[in-house]
């Protein structure tokens, strides 16, 4: 299903969002910026939901969850 395909696709970009935030590049750095622009609008409610972890952010991982479950919703 083309659901599906956009689904995994979408949670490639977050995961490439997790890997490139290890290697501290600028944020003017182009991939950062589309990395950004893709995932920010859908990573920050989470991150208000949340509560604070010390220092640590678990709403990509939340994210990635939800986008698997619904992947599965849609087969």
């Amino acid at each position: 299903m083309l659901l599906a395909q956009i689904i995994e696709i979408y949670s490639f970009i977050v995961l490439g969002s997790i890997l490139i935030s290890w290697f501290n590049l600028p944020h003017h750095h182009p991939v950062v910026r589309f990395l950004d622009t893709m995932t920010e609008p859908v990573l920050k409610p989470i991150r208000q939901l949340l509560p604070a972890m010390g220092g640590l952010d678990f709403s990509p991982m939340i994210l990635l969850v939800g986008l698997n479950i619904l992947a599965r919703a849609t087969l």
